[in-house]
């Protein structure tokens, strides 16, 4: 099992930037699908941004597209979440996860088997 922990989150004004990180113990990190997800308070988990294990493929939710942009290191065992033109809707608990490399959709959460704690991002109006 892999286990996961997030790292970066804070408080931004509107419109700039923060970089999340998500350092992963085991050897398996880089054989491994990785996903971020996000939930604000009131609101189910929902899907924020995708990576393949060799990072040929990623995939984004509309509502962060233009924005965000996900990318991982395999050498390090670390994803990363680069935010940019962050807006209040974007304030959440963000959690990273992992999922075997060939189990479905990346934007469905019951895919993944590993979840970080989470790390809470506030955008300021």
């Amino acid at each position: 099992q892999v286990q996961l922990v997030e790292s970066g989150g804070g408080l931004v004004q509107a419109g700039g930037s923060l970089r999340l990180s998500c350092a992963a113990s085991g050897r398996t990190f880089s054989t491994r699908g990785m996903g971020w997800f996000r939930q604000a308070p009131g609101k189910e988990r929902e899907f924020v941004a995708g990576i393949s294990w060799s990072a040929t493929n990623t995939y984004y939710a509309d509502s962060v597209k233009g924005r965000f942009t996900i990318s991982r290191d395999n050498a390090k065992n670390t994803v990363y979440l680069q935010m940019n033109s962050l807006k209040p809707e974007d304030t959440a608990v963000y959690y990273c996860a992992g999922r075997p490399s060939y189990s479905g959709s990346y934007y469905h959460a019951d895919v993944y088997d590993s979840w970080g704690q989470g790390t809470q991002v506030t955008v300021s109006s």
